[in-house]
């Protein structure tokens, strides 16, 4: 049975690739077909696996790494199967292969899509060498609760952010030829919702309004999508009910539907099995039925095609025509990557690792990832420092500074501070005690020797933060302040009286309040990868300005989370705060203001969305608008102009924001919708501009329906969601 003919706007090639598609799908056996959305993990050549590649029951093996391997395997799928239709290799690449990058949350720190399209094709070349077309990255979960250990591995809490750095992530794997040998398939995870797990529980259930789901979730999808994206992947969660692997309208209504979609779309590790204990199918051929039925192209360890969607084929339970349209997005894939043409890897050039150019790339995301948030002088180390005091846990922790995802990890090629630091200070002028073995830990029989290293020195490097398995998939926290007892080895050297410098190698903001004043300066650097060390040295040194920006909002405290900068505004908006110690002995109901804010907390974060401090000013002019008023399809250029007003180079991230002030459905306090980073001198001044369209201003108010409605809006170009001076403009009636 043949699938839809190619559009009538389709290319000589890709026309020629649907006939070859339904060629093939002419002289397949259904149990062929079922074989080709079997995906299967494999480690080796082995006999198990070989009989089920020859017999045509396999279509893709994630995790086999070595190129001899996989060309072995290859081989039997070319040339000892019936069809001779190539496997395709795929495995978690998900913040760089060898040449391990910053955690995708530390890439966003940096605001720049061009850091982030680098490093997903460095990471592209060096997996390719082996073998490995396909990676399950870019995430673009939004995330807005901490607690979450996934957060770790998505681009933070904003959808044009996210989105435009999903968007660059997936331009660097596939490039604009995806058949290229050193190219991967992109895929956009985790479709959808996933990072509003309840109560930050990963796997959780969630409940997300239709123009909630539309406004804030699928905006980055959709991006990964017009980007090209080759493939998607179903979330573990159900969202309002329905688990992604079983739904419909996110997989055939949206995806499908809606954006005209034609990739491949891809079950989670044994998601389509999981829809069993979620209370979704009576047994594995029941969730076999619905994850076809929704659209769910590939089968990922759930052996629940392989099991039952011939039966259900045959029984008239899962149409014919829908499984030759599943098999056909896996086929046009595998064209599309040009693994009929060009299926082995050269093994003569395999394993292309750690280039020079490569590891000064993992440097510079390090260096422009990495957020100042507290500076009273203290930094950069300057030329009277003779001495130095580098104590913490995460100062020489060479697997822990990779983070999560790091599955190829070599850790002995990872630079970490304390060997950076030697290198440029010289070791004997580096007095190291680490003061804590591990981020947990709660002895402190290491403090003495830290305190008396730090009192010897000009100056205290605490390298704190949290392990690597702190953060990542399974691992959330309800308490996302320093563990273990790092809060008071800090106390403990800030009481020596030496300036102290807090620097932080995490997998997810972390709340500061209690160590907030404990420091004089505070670093933040989710977890750098191979070259965090050398980059952060620089960075200290004052050899390179920092310019990292907080891409989610730090909390005060845990009890805060979720917190985000685009809320919406209550009734009652904080003002007049009261805190708990303030509050008189038997004082009235209404002594606290009757407010919206915490009385142990207050209100906001303690760092805002956008925040980050230079080694230099910046100073904005207020924005300039092209007209006091525009028509709901019109254009509006917001200009607005930024100069360096310190004394060195720096770069500054430029956020323009709006607010819709009356709306049918009230509307978030500030939204993000444009922002450019630009580097300058001392003294320089650059005017940017921007356009917005009604597009801009437009949201969902009615499922799938948008309106720009007349009325006022304020706009903001400025350094971070809280500042900058607002200009007003308004849609006409």
């Amino acid at each position: 049975m043949a699938v839809a003919a190619a559009p009538a706007s389709a290319t000589g090639a890709e026309r020629d690739v649907e006939a070859s598609i339904n060629d093939l799908l002419g002289r397949m056996t259904i149990e062929e077909k079922v074989g080709q959305l079997n995906q299967l993990s494999g480690y080796g050549y082995n006999p198990a696996m070989t009989g089920q590649v020859k017999a045509g029951a396999v279509g893709s093996i994630l995790n086999e790494t070595d190129p001899a391997v996989v060309n072995a395997l290859q081989r039997d799928a070319v040339e000892n199967s019936r069809l001779g239709i190539p496997l395709i290799f795929a495995r978690d690449v998900i913040h760089g292969f060898k040449t391990i990058f910053p955690i995708p949350l530390g890439q966003a720190a940096t605001w720049d899509p061009s850091i982030v399209e680098e490093g997903a094709r460095i990471a592209a070349d060096e997996a390719s060498s082996v073998g490995i077309r396909w990676t399950f990255s870019p995430m673009v979960d939004i995330a807005r609760d901490a607690r979450w250990g996934r957060i770790a591995e998505g681009f933070g809490e904003d959808p044009v952010l996210a989105g435009t750095l999903g968007a660059a992530m997936v331009r660097g794997y596939q490039t604009d030829d995806l058949s290229r040998p050193n190219t991967m398939a992109a895929c956009m995870k985790h479709f959808a919702g996933y990072g509003a797990s309840e109560s930050g529980k990963d796997y959780n259930t969630t409940w997300i309004p239709e123009e909630l789901l539309r406004d804030v979730y699928l905006p980055p999808f959709k991006l990964g999508a017009d980007a090209g994206a080759a493939t998607f992947m179903c979330s573990f969660n159900d969202i309002n009910g329905v688990p992604s692997s079983g739904n419909r309208k996110l997989v055939r209504d949206i995806l499908r539907g809606e954006w005209g979609y034609d990739g491949v779309m891809v079950s989670d590790w044994g998601s389509i099995n999981q829809m069993i204990p979620h209370g979704y199918s009576a047994d594995l051929r029941h969730s076999a039925q619905q994850a076809a039925n929704a659209g769910v192209d590939i089968d990922m360890e759930s052996y629940a095609y392989i099991s039952h969607l011939k039966e259900l084929v045959e029984s008239g339970e899962v149409s014919e025509q829908d499984l030759d349209t599943m098999v056909a997005n896996v086929l046009r894939l595998k064209y599309r990557l040009g693994l009929f043409d060009n299926p082995y890897v050269d093994e003569a050039t395999a394993r292309r690792f750690y280039a020079p150019a490569s590891l000064a790339a993992a440097q510079k995301a390090v260096e422009q990832s990495a957020i100042l948030l507290k500076n009273t002088g203290t930094l950069p180390i300057n030329s009277k420092v003779k001495k130095i005091a580098v104590v913490g846990p995460m100062a020489d922790a060479q697997h822990d500074q990779a983070g999560t995802w790091s599955f190829d990890l070599e850790k002995e090629r990872c630079v970490t501070p304390l060997t950076s630091l030697r290198e440029k200070y010289g070791a004997a002028n580096v007095l190291y005690a680490q003061g804590l073995r591990h981020s947990r830990d709660k002895a402190t029989d290491g403090f003495a020797e830290a305190v008396k290293a730090a009192r010897k020195a000009d100056v205290a490097l605490f390298f704190a933060g949290e392990e690597a398995v702190l953060s990542g998939e399974a691992h959330c926290r309800t308490d996302i302040t320093l563990p273990g007892a790092q809060a008071a080895l800090l106390k403990a050297l800030k009481a020596t009286g030496t300036p102290v410098v807090l620097v932080i190698q995490a997998g997810r903001p972390l709340a500061l309040s209690n160590v907030e004043a404990d420091a004089d300066a505070i670093v933040f650097c989710f977890h750098g990868g191979t070259m965090a060390g050398p980059g952060l040295t620089r960075l200290l040194a004052g050899e390179e300005n920092f310019s990292g920006r907080c891409p989610v909002s730090f909390p005060r405290v845990s009890g805060q989370t979720p917190i985000y900068y685009n809320h919406k505004n209550t009734g009652r908006p904080a003002e007049g705060i009261t805190l708990i110690d303030d509050i008189e002995i038997e004082a009235g109901q209404t002594s606290t203001g009757c407010t919206s804010y915490f009385m142990d907390a207050g209100d906001g974060p303690l760092y805002p969305f956008g925040y980050g401090m230079s080694y230099t000013t910046f100073s904005y002019t207020p924005p300039t608008l092209s007209a006091p008023e525009i028509a709901a399809d019109g254009t509006l250029t917001v200009k607005c102009t930024v100069t360096n007003t310190g004394t060195v180079a720096g770069r500054e991230v430029a956020q323009l924001y709006i607010r819709d002030h009356v709306a049918s459905l009230i509307r978030p306090v500030r939204e993000l919708r444009r922002f450019e980073k630009v580097e300058l001198q001392p003294g320089e001044s650059r005017e940017l501009t921007f356009t917005l369209t009604g597009a801009d201003l437009a949201y969902h108010i009615d499922g799938a329906r948008t309106a720009v409605e007349p009325g006022e809006f304020s706009v903001w170009v400025a350094p971070d969601a809280q500042s900058g001076e607002a200009a007003r403009f308004e849609i006409k009636k």
